[in-house]
């Protein structure tokens, strides 16, 4: 039986002890004189969202079938313990063994959200190892960050000893055999780093050098020696049915954000939306072969004994194979008592009849993404929705007995006027008529739309990086707009309105877009108390904005200046398989209102067609390019 690193006294002083204590079902425990590597798997957050991050457990899975590796986890202590290990001197450590994480050899830190980039710096400040990466000795962990935020390394860059670009499946084993020969032959950390540099995927920022123009704007980003490659290539899995998948996921001891099975039956999305990172980043669609999903459904469910099954993708109704899969699902575990859920559905027919058939309508709501209220400014960000689909869509689903409808937009997309913002009021009570339109003794009680809108950033390897983004002031303004229309519509009883926080996603494109200078700012913010920052009884602005002039960082530099077409991003190092030259002709099209149709249709070639399979393997043009 492992000694816990906290005793009883401490666990009893602090809210859900089970956050810290390991043991859960599937978790993997080994002989530690049996292994030659050890890596600390961190989710920056707290256990409840970093258990539900399905990147973390293919990983946890894939590092655990090696004999030679031993991964373990890590997430960030709540406030409670935080306290507690800084007044006690107590080094953060991770759930399997209690070990404190500062004697792995890795510390791989998943970047999922902006917002938790304090509670990277927390994570290595209770580990007791050095924030910055160039104080570091032989005896520290080798820190790597990782996942969607990894794209823009470069506000992390300082704390950071390297960074792997894409998808985990395809190179870590490489960096792992790196890592064990090296070792073996005696070689140091300096030594090691260089020659992990030269690994597809692989970028190490102390590696390069990086100056600027008199305004501020990136001048070149030079390699420091020869071996050093220019240009990183984000890394992508060839074929998701011959890859890794957790067939014993991690069943936690408490509720998370999401207990369940998570099946992913594709990466990547052929709909093209020009705000959407993720739409670009994760080219091209891959799918998953329906024989290996039916086979992972049953391995799953059986080994953690959940009873919901989620199918994810950033589009499930475009899987070729849902309605079979559906069908397989609900045959074998419908009288299980297992739940299917299916997030990232399209407004369609076709998505309202697969859901009709796996869903009790009447214990859930429907959800539907416009992005924007007007035909022309979905047009501008390419969202290929008319005004008709929509209020078809949503006539269809109030037929089929559904009266709760959540509707997801954007404020402060490019060219977007104050017409536009009243578009959302205006769509919202279209679709709260349709409703109404339904005969009153065959509605489904009272018809309840909620409507939310976060606030536009201009992500990299997007079509809209070039654009500039809203102040804070703007935004509020724009909500607000939104606010007094719905209060003018007929059915504004039947429609609640909430939208993000302003200063929160101010935050967010600030470090979404910025440059390694920024780890200044990020260090003063860390060091004046801001920590867990997506969280809104932690955020303080107020500590943000006196970082700002502290550092004398330019806020506006970052957020609300528009790029023109020459200018070097911080990222550009960054090869993600889409072209630069793509992007710019998506933002030009998006200034003219121009749709382009999406890779099923026409390929447009983006540069993903290099890869040589997922859709793109069927387009002679995409291999061509």
């Amino acid at each position: 039986m492992k000694k816990l690193a906290l005793d009883d006294a401490i666990l009893l002083k602090i809210e859900k002890p089970a956050r810290y204590i390991g043991n859960e079902i599937n978790a993997v425990c080994k002989d530690k004189s049996q292994i030659d590597i050890r890596f600390c798997m961190c989710f920056p957050d707290l256990y409840e969202i970093g258990m539900s991050h399905l990147g973390i457990q293919i990983l946890y899975d894939m590092f655990n079938r090696r004999g030679d590796v031993w991964c373990e986890r890590v997430y960030s202590p709540w406030v409670d313990l935080d306290r507690i290990l800084r007044e006690q001197r107590i080094p953060l450590f991770a759930l399997e063994s209690q070990d404190p994480v500062k004697d792995f050899d890795f510390l791989g830190i998943t970047l999922q959200y902006e917002m938790c980039y304090t509670n990277v710096l927390q994570i290595l400040d209770l580990s007791q190892i050095p924030l910055l990466a160039k104080e570091r000795g032989e005896e520290d962990p080798i820190v790597i960050g990782g996942g969607p935020c990894a794209c823009n390394p470069e506000p992390l860059a300082d704390f950071f000893d390297l960074f792997y670009i894409g998808e985990g499946e395809t190179s870590y084993d490489a960096l792992l055999d790196l890592y064990k020969e090296h070792r073996e032959n005696g070689g140091g950390r300096t030594a090691f780093l260089e020659k992990a540099a030269g690994i597809p995927g692989i970028y190490v920022p102390s590696l390069y050098e990086i100056t600027y123009h008199p305004d501020g704007t990136i001048a070149s980003v030079e390699p420091k020696s020869p071996q050093v490659p220019r240009k990183v290539q984000r890394q992508v899995v060839s074929d998701l049915s011959d890859t890794v998948y957790p067939q014993k996921p991690l069943v936690p001891f408490i509720k998370v954000t999401q207990d369940r099975v998570v099946l992913e039956i594709q990466r990547g999305c052929i709909r093209g939306c020009r705000f959407c990172q993720a739409g670009m980043l994760y080219r091209p669609t891959r799918e998953r072969d329906l024989e290996m999903l039916e086979h992972a459904a049953h391995r799953m469910l059986e080994s953690t004994g959940h009873e919901e099954i989620s199918l994810s993708s950033l589009s499930s109704s475009d899987y070729s194979r849902l309605p079979e899969l559906a069908a397989y699902l609900m045959e074998h575990f419908r009288d299980q008592g297992v739940n299917i859920s299916l997030p990232s559905l399209r407004i369609d027919a076709f998505s309202l009849d697969v859901m009709s058939k796996i869903q009790d309508v009447r214990k859930s709501s429907i959800t539907f993404a416009p992005e924007a209220g007007s035909q022309r400014l979905r047009d501008v960000i390419n969202k290929g929705l008319t005004e008709e689909v929509i209020l078809e869509g949503a006539g269809a689903a109030f037929e089929g007995g559904w009266n709760k409808v959540k509707l997801y937009f954007m404020l402060g997309l490019p060219t977007e006027t104050e017409e536009d913002e009243k578009h959302i009021a205006w769509l919202a009570d279209k679709i709260a008529r349709r409703y109404y339109e339904i005969p009153k003794d065959q509605r489904n009680g009272k018809c309840q739309i909620t409507v939310s809108t976060s606030f536009f950033v201009p992500k990299p390897f997007t079509p809209f990086q070039w654009a500039r983004m809203c102040t804070r002031e703007e935004f509020l303004d724009k909500a607000h707009t939104v606010n007094m229309e719905i209060k003018d519509q007929l059915n504004r009883k039947s429609i609640k309105y909430n939208w993000h926080e302003a200063d929160v996603t101010v935050l967010e494109g600030v470090f979404a877009r910025g440059d390694r200078r920024l780890s200044r700012l990020l260090l003063r913010a860390y060091e004046k108390g801001c920590l867990f920052d997506s969280w809104t009884e932690s955020f303080d602005n107020k500590r943000w904005m006196e970082a700002f002039e502290e550092t004398e960082t330019d806020l506006l530099f970052y957020t609300t200046r528009s790029r023109g077409k020459e200018e070097i991003f911080p990222w550009d190092f960054v090869d993600s398989g889409v072209t630069k030259k793509f992007l710019y002709q998506e933002w030009e099209k998006a200034q003219k209102e121009i749709i382009t149709p999406n890779c099923r249709q026409t390929c447009q070639g983006c540069g993903a067609g290099r890869y040589g399979t997922g859709i793109c393997f069927s387009h002679e043009s995409a291999k061509e390019g």
